[in-house]
């Protein structure tokens, strides 16, 4: 049976500034404490070789190559990372528009071996948890970006 992890937050931005800093994996060490690493295009079928934390084991970390199954911008990316037998992962940023901002739902759906090990406790105690801070931490370099002086003078 799958497990699945999903968050939501409001983010204060339009739809297309936030997909900006979720397509520019080249960033992510900047700034997502969840996806410590990532290189690559976020385009539809494009591989993209990641580091991420494992909430599973506090204190590691798995390096892998995703595939991006889904790439709209503005709107949704997604990839999806595979060891065969042993673990699935479809990862899902939605951006949905919402009063002058965006809905942001960033989720997972887990199968294979290693989701069967994990119990609901587990998703709720170390997986949440983990997502939510991915999900602060893109608020704030939205908000980090938002307040660069040449973005304002450029406004002006």
């Amino acid at each position: 049976m799958p497990k699945r992890i999903l968050t939501t937050i409001f983010l204060p931005h339009a739809p297309g500034r936030v997909w900006t800093v979720l397509a520019d994996f080249g960033h992510y060490r900047d700034w997502n404490p969840l996806n410590l690493e990532a290189s690559g295009e976020a385009r539809t079928g494009a591989k993209v070789s990641m580091r991420f934390v494992n909430p599973a084991r506090p204190g590691t970390t798995i390096r892998q190559t995703v595939t991006i199954t889904r790439a709209e911008p503005g709107r949704l990316l997604a990839w999806r990372g595979h060891i065969p037998l042993l673990f699935t992962g479809d990862h899902l940023f939605e951006l949905t528009p919402e009063a002058g901002g965006t809905r942001l739902t960033h989720s997972e759906t887990l199968r294979g071996l290693f989701a069967r090990r994990l119990s609901d406790e587990q998703i709720e105690t170390q997986f949440v948890p983990a997502y939510e801070a991915c999900n602060r931490a893109l608020a704030a370099r939205l908000e980090a970006l938002e307040n660069v002086i040449p973005l304002r003078a450029a406004r002006r």
